[in-house]
């Protein structure tokens, strides 16, 4: 099963199948795309699904404005797409189908979709839908649940035959996670938690286009024979009656040089040579007339600059190699020209020790940001076609899931669990206590914390709180202390799996393609998190050992 947006590799894959005679099983699910669609694979070019597109008048006349910022939708639109559910899937299954081809979808529909059609699940059992998705959650980013970016990474064998992860689950929703015999990687309770919270946000509320999960129960348990984890405990309520939309649009520019030096001071020369590369290029910029940079991120790799104050090492140690990144942005692409011409100078012009520019001369490339919003499942067309030229409209709920009323059901979102937590003497660092995964979602990076035993995880309630996190990372945060009525960093916890879960607002500069930093996903942030010394508590690690 494929997820694409019925262009590109839907046409591909529908003509080399047409070539070879065998489209009887080939089916295609859609529609996700508001702006333009497509309706029909037949042995014309497909023709355009929406007879009226959602455009951008469409949108401000109902008041949509971005989730997280409240701004109205921009002018220059590249993209909007709906992120559709596991119902299509699952009915061109139904239908026959051997190969589906999605549009824009939830990465756990398609595992849901399957699943729905080989047990008969419906749309109101929720519990089972969860399940699926959970499923579906774990299987989505491949070997990250059995053993890569593991925390325990020096346990993880062969890496270079990891193996990917399989599912085996029955009509009840339960199902174990291993991965093929004579593969490398690893599954245990570890892997398997991580991949868990990955990008995840509030683990009670888990919004997805056909259940809201409920993964704060969510047990684990590794099987005898190794590399096998059940895993059950998943609960549904019924899905809003909105489907998410990610729009994108062209902000401005943005180019990236990346050079390396060496020797006494590299960290100290690198700034001065990346702030000298642009005192020229503004010279240059005032004398064609073109306006300032809009944005500028500078870093030496190597010298722990992406940890703030919390830097092992300081510019005053004098690191002795070091990979400047200059990342530059502008409204108008000429100007981004000129910067790239201009970096070459410093290789005969500025500091000793200039080696080598990574990449060649720096490219320039559009900056697309995210807008998304939630618009009516009602107004959606999502549409199954056959080969042939057969279409269906699909309902994507029932009409008692899309009750707001019943969409919303409170959960505890902490837990008290009444145990005296004592003082000590001892410190620990947090890896010692917990494994790490952290993840994005747009601009708002997620940082899971697994305890390690659970005995551990009073101790993490108490002194790991969403304050501690904030200002371990205030100096990647672009938000004021509150935003929007909300904090910066929240704290969730999943009880099932002893685990933590981080929620930071705007703290990747943007995000994705639109950050210019060199870590636009927050990948390094679990890790950065790693060393965070806990202080004052008693000896956990062999009191857990006594247990």
């Amino acid at each position: 099963m494929l997820s694409s947006t019925m262009c590109p590799v839907c046409l591909s894959l529908w003509k080399r199948m047409r070539m070879k005679n065998c489209l009887d099983g080939f089916w295609w699910t859609n529609v996700d795309g508001m702006t333009t669609g497509w309706s029909r694979v037949l042995s014309s070019e497909p023709q355009p699904i929406f007879p009226t597109p959602l455009s951008k008048s469409t949108v401000d006349s109902l008041g949509i404005v971005d989730m997280e910022d409240g701004q109205p939708l921009p002018d220059k639109l590249q993209s909007m797409n709906a992120y559709l559910g596991a119902g299509p899937i699952a009915r061109a299954l139904d239908l026959g189908a051997e190969v589906v081809v999605t549009g824009r979808c939830v990465d756990s529909a398609l595992a849901l979709g399957p699943l729905m059609h080989s047990f008969g699940w419906k749309h109101n059992d929720y519990d089972l839908l969860a399940a699926g998705s959970l499923a579906g959650h774990l299987l989505e980013c491949g070997a990250q649940s059995t053993g890569g970016i593991f925390t325990d990474w020096d346990t993880v064998p062969q890496w270079e035959n990891i193996g990917f992860p399989v599912v085996e689950c029955d009509s009840t929703g339960h199902f174990v996670l291993m991965k093929p015999k004579g593969t490398g990687g690893l599954v245990n309770k570890g892997t398997v938690a991580e991949q868990l919270v990955y990008e995840l946000g509030d683990p009670a509320a888990y919004h997805l286009p056909d259940v809201c999960c409920d993964f704060t129960g969510v047990q684990l348990a590794e099987l005898s024979g190794g590399n096998a984890v059940s895993v059950s405990g998943a609960r549904g309520f019924p899905p809003s009656d909105s489907y998410k939309v990610s729009a994108t649009y062209l902000d401005c520019y943005k180019a990236v040089s990346v050079f390396t030096l060496s020797g006494p001071r590299a960290a100290e020369k690198g700034h001065k040579t990346a702030q000298s590369i642009l005192s020229r290029v503004r010279s240059i910029f005032k004398f064609a007339g073109f306006e300032d940079f809009t944005r500028v991120h500078i870093q030496a790799i190597g010298a722990e600059e992406s940890y703030g104050p919390h830097a092992k090492q300081s510019l005053q140690l004098g690191q002795r190699e070091v990979a400047m990144w200059l990342a530059v942005e502008h409204p108008r692409r000429e100007a981004l020209d000129i910067f790239r011409r201009e970096i070459a100078p410093a290789g005969t012009g500025m500091a000793p020790g200039i080696w080598g520019g990574l990449g060649g001369r720096p490219k320039s490339s559009p900056v697309l940001k995210l807008f998304s919003f939630l618009y009516p499942k009602s107004k959606v067309q999502a549409m199954v076609g056959f080969a042939n030229g057969n279409n269906e409209v699909v309902a994507p709920t029932p009409a008692l899931a899309m009750d707001n009323d019943k969409a919303v059901t409170p959960r505890p979102r902490g837990i008290d669990d009444g145990i005296d937590v004592k003082p000590g003497s001892h410190s620990f660092k947090l890896s010692d206590l917990a494994y790490l995964r952290s993840g994005d979602k747009g601009n708002t990076a997620n940082i899971g914390v697994i305890a390690r035993h659970p005995s551990f995880v009073p101790y993490l309630r108490k002194h790991l709180t969403a304050e501690m996190v904030e200002n371990y990372f205030e100096h990647l945060l672009d938000l004021p202390h509150c935003y929007r009525g909300a904090a910066r960093v929240a704290r969730y916890e999943l009880t099932g799996i002893n685990a933590f879960n981080f929620v930071l607002r705007r703290a990747l500069g943007g995000g994705g393609i639109a950050s210019l930093r060199p870590d636009p996903q927050g990948k390094g942030y679990g890790q950065m998190i790693a060393d965070l010394q806990l202080h004052n508590l008693p000896d956990i690690v062999v009191l857990a050992g006594d247990l």
